[in-house]
């Protein structure tokens, strides 16, 4: 196959750009702010654990507060009562000795649930701050992965933008070069390969194998505008001044 040495050159700028392509699809599969996301769910994650557990705390609390309340009511009923029997008179002595043995248990009773009581306010106090503390944190969490998220929306969009003037270049590029070459390259391409690559000191540069002297004195006798496939890895191996070829004199 021949296809004009300037069209053979060209198509290492298409070269260029796949490569440059696909380091930008790679961008886009591998953005930090996208493991820098991760991280901060993770984060956020165990801020709502954190936060659950304060809730439970509060929660349990809450319930302990309205046992000990509701028992400390009717204790304070029950004593209320007894009292205002013993200062009746209306009761009798034996009634008046029950009635005072029951008033001092009560009275210890309500003593203790006092205590509790002001034990459990004090246990809320702590736990409704951490409440707090981990709804602050999970709030400003949250703001904070909003931001991110916009970051990283913008570095993709920069690196979108990037493939797409890539792509278009590419188009261009491609439009003028010989369409049977170019089905060669993209061939290549879908088998995982390097298309093409230039030929510099003696050495192929898409496998980057060095040729043998018997090879490039083949290559050097070649025409110009012939298409050359290298013998390793068959891309087209393209030829410029920078290959290092043999020379006739050299030859001689």
């Amino acid at each position: 196959m021949k296809v004009p040495s300037a069209q053979q050159r060209q198509l290492l700028d298409v070269a260029d750009l796949d490569a440059e392509l696909a380091k930008m699809r790679h961008e886009l599969r591998n953005l930090p702010e996208d493991a820098e996301l991760t991280k901060q769910a993770q984060k956020l994650e165990e801020i709502r654990d954190d936060r659950s557990r304060a809730q439970v705390a509060v929660d349990n609390l809450q319930n302990e507060f309205e046992r000990v309340d509701k028992e400390l009511t009717g204790t304070a009923e029950h004593l209320k009562r007894d009292r205002d029997q013993i200062e009746s008179g209306a009761v009798g002595h034996k009634a008046l000795a029950e009635f005072q043995h029951e008033v001092s248990g009560l009275e210890r009773r309500n003593e203790a649930l006092e205590a509790e009581l002001m034990e459990v306010m004090e246990q809320q106090e702590a736990t409704a701050a951490e409440l707090e503390r981990t709804e602050a944190a999970l709030l400003a969490a949250t703001e904070q992965e909003l931001a991110m998220v916009a970051d990283r929306d913008a570095a993709l969009v920069a690196v979108e933008e990037k493939v797409t003037d890539a792509q278009t270049k590419r188009a261009a590029l491609i439009e003028g070069i010989d369409a049977a070459m170019v089905a060669i390259y993209e061939k290549l391409r879908e088998q995982g390969r390097v298309g093409a690559g230039l030929l510099r000191q003696r050495r192929c540069g898409a496998c980057r194998m060095e040729l043998d002297p018997r090879s490039l004195a083949r290559i050097a006798a070649a025409d110009e505008d012939e298409v050359l496939r290298c013998e390793e890895c068959t891309a087209i191996m393209v030829r410029t001044a920078q290959s290092g070829l043999p020379t006739p004199a050299a030859d001689e």
